[in-house]
């Protein structure tokens, strides 16, 4: 079987050539006055068969079977990773290939099958990013996906770029709340599917808060709209249109129901089933809000979503689904009836994906081989969006080396840009672009100190798990208190902050243009961008100084302080100074009136 994939700019597959006495035909082997005939003739004659089919849609009443299945498989924040790749030692997990498998396994024995991907495509592995997920979309186009809603990483390049992915996918971007500046949408906002007479609506959604933790340069010129207005106006046009309707969406799944797609399921009507992404929760279960279903499918193709839908007369009578691990291993048997015999007994790598994604791992190992320093122990990524962590105190310190003839105060960088741990043993490139694969360069601002505490005030600020939360380089001590009234204090080269003096702090670009909320940025009065990428700078750092970094807490922040933050801060032999003048940040107005 020959397969052509949409590949611009790649390679064009040749035309499908005429075969004597019938087979596939070609324009091209038809002289032109005879091929305008038959245009001129196919046109008349499709134009009066679609005239006759819409008016029996009119007089004869809709017919659905009895009993109808459907096979949902979906996959969320991908980020990237196209291959396999180790997790938990030397097993390898993942994989589009093997995704592959699983779905033409599933297509072999039941014809109705809708594959669909909640989102955030792109940022993650150098096979990927380096080729601006260009392996990923071949990929998908590959395995057949019906449907794409966007992430919040799909405006981590310029709108350009997500133009050319969406030219480079043979299946639909969708987004039902994304309008450009000047109010026309920038996708569309649904798609329709027909399975035996069986109309599936989809409806994507990104999650309002892009505009905040999105690259600020890439969604300046965008709006993105209330989620729940959005979806009910999708709702309500699909409900006049299919039979069932689902909600591709990429909002995350929360602790509670004012946010995310817990808070769509208990205010949209009309929703028959959600796939979500973002928050890469790894459900054993649906959710249930309202009598709706939740489910989401993990993250980096480690798992995938599996639903199957029986449908009577048009309506949804039940839902199953499960969530499949994507590794070698035997897959284990579902006890539930709707996929007993619809699994495969394991996974294979699919070879002709395979083949198609090689020369993209080939150029990526061909670059990114070389072993650059030594790692003296492993450095997790799990503690960096909530607590100091190993590796964002080497990447601030690297940003603040890197920017040194510039004289920084301190470095701060985002817990959420740190995507993958540094384990021990050899350093290689490739590991630092995994580490950080966004094109973010290091910038020197200029800042008077009295931003400089609301800088830190938004930074105490945040919730635990946000990609905001700080990572500091040397010389930055902040103290942050537990409890429902936060406070928090903190010292720069052993001193509070001055608010009449002019700080400068090395950060990177995305912080720079003020994501994550670090809006303060954008008030500088200087800024600087050594146009040098902060990776880069880290692969600097350890080539020609921390040729053997060791991972190293150095109480550059603490959490879990008394709440006035009267007592004694650390842990150690002297007490500590009682006397020293702390810049107190007040976070809430009762903390202020009781400071004041």
């Amino acid at each position: 079987m020959t397969v052509y994939l949409k590949m611009p700019l790649l390679f064009t597959p040749p035309p499908r050539r005429g075969r004597q006495g019938g087979g596939d035909f070609h324009p091209s082997l038809c002289p032109a006055r005879a091929w305008g005939f038959v245009m001129k003739e196919s046109y008349h004659f499709i134009r009066l068969s679609i005239i006759i089919l819409g008016l029996s849609l009119l007089i004869l009443p809709k017919a659905y079977a009895v009993e109808q299945r459907l096979i949902i498989i979906h996959t969320n924040d991908l980020h990237g990773h196209p291959l396999k790749f180790p997790h938990i030692g030397a097993r390898k997990v993942g994989g589009l290939p093997a995704i592959a498998d699983l779905v033409q396994e599933i297509r072999k024995r039941h014809k109705n099958v809708l594959v669909l991907d909640a989102g955030d495509l792109n940022t993650g592995t150098p096979e990927s990013t380096f080729f601006k997920a260009a392996p990923d979309i071949l990929a998908l186009n590959y395995i057949g996906y019906d449907a794409m809603t966007l992430g919040n990483h799909e405006f981590d390049n310029p709108l350009e770029m997500l133009r050319t992915q969406q030219r480079l996918a043979a299946f639909p971007f969708i987004s039902a709340n994304i309008r450009t500046r000047e109010g026309a949408r920038l996708l569309s906002p649904y798609i329709i599917k027909v399975f035996e007479g069986i109309r599936i609506g989809i409806f994507g959604l990104t999650l309002k808060e892009t505009e905040t933790i999105g690259n600020p340069q890439q969604v300046r010129d965008l709006v993105f709209e209330d989620e729940l207005r959005s979806a009910q106006d999708a709702v309500d046009q699909l409900r006049t249109k299919a039979d069932i309707v689902i909600a591709l969406v990429h909002l995350g799944i929360w602790n509670d129901n004012s946010r995310g797609s817990k808070r769509l399921a208990s205010n949209v009507r009309g929703i028959d089933l959600i796939i979500d992404g973002h928050s890469h929760t790894d459900l054993k279960e649906p959710l249930y809000i309202n009598g709706t279903p939740i489910v989401q499918a993990f993250k980096w193709g480690m798992k995938v979503g599996m639903g199957c839908m029986t449908i009577e007369q048009g309506k949804l009578k039940s839902f199953d689904w499960i969530s499949v691990p994507v590794s070698s291993e035997p897959l284990p048997v579902p006890a539930k009836g709707c996929f007993a015999t619809l699994l495969p007994a394991q996974l294979k790598d699919d070879s002709f994906l395979e083949e198609i994604l090689s020369p993209f791992a080939e150029k990526v190992e061909r670059s990114l081989s070389e072993v650059i320093g030594f790692a003296e122990g492993h450095f997790p990524i799990e503690t960096s969006r909530s607590q100091e962590s190993e590796l964002g105190n080497l990447i601030a310190d690297s940003m603040l080396w890197l920017a040194r003839d510039l004289h920084p105060d301190f470095a701060l960088h985002n817990g959420g840009g740190i995507r993958a741990p540094l384990p021990g043993g050899d350093i290689t490139k490739k590991r630092i672009y995994e580490i950080l694969p966004f094109d973010n360069t290091v910038v020197v601002i200029k800042l008077k100190g009295a931003l400089v505490t609301r800088l830190f005030e938004h930074a105490a600020s945040v919730s635990k798990g946000s990609g905001a939360f700080p990572q500091l380089s040397k010389g930055v001590r902040l103290r942050i208190s537990s409890g429902a009234e936060r406070s928090y204090q903190v010292t720069i080269s052993g001193s509070p902050i001055d608010p009449d003096k002019i700080y400068s702090i090395a950060t990177n670009s995305y912080l720079a243009d003020g994501g994550d909320g670090y809006r303060m940025f954008l008030q500088a009065l200087e800024r600087y961008d050594t146009s040098i990428l902060q990776r880069d700078a880290l692969i600097e750092y350890i080539t020609r100084v921390k040729k053997r970094p060791a991972p190293v807490l150095e109480k550059r922040i603490e959490i879990g302080l008394s709440d006035n933050l009267t007592s004694p801060l650390m842990k150690s032999d002297k007490p500590f100074p009682q006397n020293l003048h702390w810049a107190y940040m007040k976070i809430t107005p009762a903390l202020s009136a009781q400071i004041q």
